[in-house]
């Protein structure tokens, strides 16, 4: 059963390449990989058939085995600080860990999240694919319904269109007319663009915040015991010592007091000592975790400082533009084309051309970033009423020389 629920968590880890990017690949970390991940803990804690019972307690025979095992499952069992002594432990005066005799004044942990690791851990998987489910849903499948068709327009040297199979080849005068519908689509919906990048980045922010909020969650629900967890496993060098530090957090051993009455109506105390089964997985879990959530962490910090370092560098440098485009869509740019789509565009439009190239073929983004520079450049154009100025005396408009940090490109004087 373990294995045939595994496998149907199989189909999220594959990649489909014919589906258009919307996202980069530490967006993909957080709601597939992480997902993926939290599902399938779900399914191992659940898997009763390997690893028995939760819980398993052993007491007088006052008590039936059945009654004390739920009793101590749902009212939760507890170990003492003192039995945590590394001396006592190492000399053999205590059998396990936070086990042995209990004193009024002796300070006990209480463990009571063992109930509800499935349940926490589901809802994470959740919060994780939220994000994503947020973006998909204000996207609205823009980029899908933009490069639909393009997929094989490398191929389109016919006069007209081909099918072959499910396989649908776009004509040249056919794939002319799809650039020219989406450079008419990017240039009358400037603002559009600037919405859907404004929710990619938002989204991007909210992965970041949202890693620090599970961090902060998990650490209350370890009762202040999950900051320092990933240190402690760390230092603690030699797996054969006998303190081991996840015993605090996960022991294997714990007490539980049962009350009842006796036969004459008197209070009975009955002392337990109870196996947690699980908590050999769950140690593993959440140390697995630990790690992860850092590496998350610091990927998803690294990703919002990368768009920030593109949002000032992307009108500073034409380096960093031609950079930029070059990897999205594996071609060189004219400089000039570069530079007039840079100058006539926003960062929102920006970031949806870039997004837009890694999605089409190389040839097919070229010939449509050509025909965007084009239309910029010929909005900026002196109209009759700058010509009739300039007949009076006024000075020409001219588009001079546009300066960025690494290059200086003279271009085109506007009233040539």
């Amino acid at each position: 059963m373990l294995m045939a629920s595994l496998r149907t968590l199989t189909p999220r880890m594959k990649f489909n390449f014919t589906k258009p990017k919307i996202d980069n690949m530490v967006f993909k970390l957080h709601y597939k990989l992480t997902v993926t991940m939290l599902l399938s803990f779900v399914i191992l804690v659940c898997a009763r058939e390997y690893f028995g019972q939760h819980i398993q307690c052993l007491s007088d025979q006052g008590v039936p085995p059945h009654v004390i095992q739920t009793y101590c499952f749902f009212m939760a069992t507890f170990t003492i600080v003192r039995h945590y002594n590394e001396s006592l432990l190492e000399g053999g005066f205590l059998p396990h860990p936070g086990v042995g005799p209990l004193l009024s004044t002796d300070e006990t942990i209480h463990h009571t999240y063992y109930q509800w690791v499935p349940f926490v851990l589901f809802i994470q998987s959740l919060c994780f694919y939220m994000p994503h489910y947020v973006w998909k849903s204000k996207e609205g499948g823009r980029i899908k319904s933009l490069v639909d068709g393009l997929q094989y327009a490398g191929l389109a040297l016919q006069e007209t269109d081909m099918q072959a199979g499910e396989i649908n080849v776009m004509s040249r005068s056919s794939l002319e007319n799809k650039i020219d519908l989406i450079k008419k689509d990017i240039i009358l919906r400037l603002r559009v663009t600037r919405t859907w990048s404004t929710w990619l980045i938002s989204m991007e922010v909210l992965n970041l915040l949202h890693v620090m909020l599970e961090v902060w969650i998990i650490n209350i629900f370890l009762h202040g015991s999950f900051i320092n967890l990933g240190p402690s496993v760390i230092a603690y060098k030699n797996w054969q010592e006998i303190a081991d530090p996840l015993e605090t957090v996960f022991p294997k051993v714990t007490k539980c007091i049962f009350h009842k009455y006796g036969p004459s109506g008197s209070i009975q105390q009955h002392d337990a000592l109870c196996v947690m089964a699980l908590n050999i997985i769950h140690e593993k879990i959440y140390v697995i975790l630990w790690f992860w959530l850092l590496f998350l962490f610091i990927v998803s910090a690294l990703a919002v400082l990368w768009r920030l370092l593109s949002f000032f560098m992307f009108r500073r440098s034409l380096k960093f533009n031609e950079m930029m485009f070059r990897h999205a869509s594996n071609s060189k740019f004219n400089p000039y084309n570069v530079i007039n789509v840079v100058n006539g565009c926003e960062y929102g439009d920006w970031l949806f051309l870039y997004y837009l190239a890694k999605n089409m073929k190389s040839v097919v983004f070229q010939d449509l970033f050509q025909k965007i520079s084009e239309e910029l450049e010929n909005r900026d154009m002196p109209t009759n009423d700058d010509n009739d100025d300039m007949e009076k005396g006024a000075e020409p408009i001219l588009l001079g020389r546009v300066d960025y940090d690494d290059e200086t490109l003279p271009l085109k004087d506007k009233t040539s």
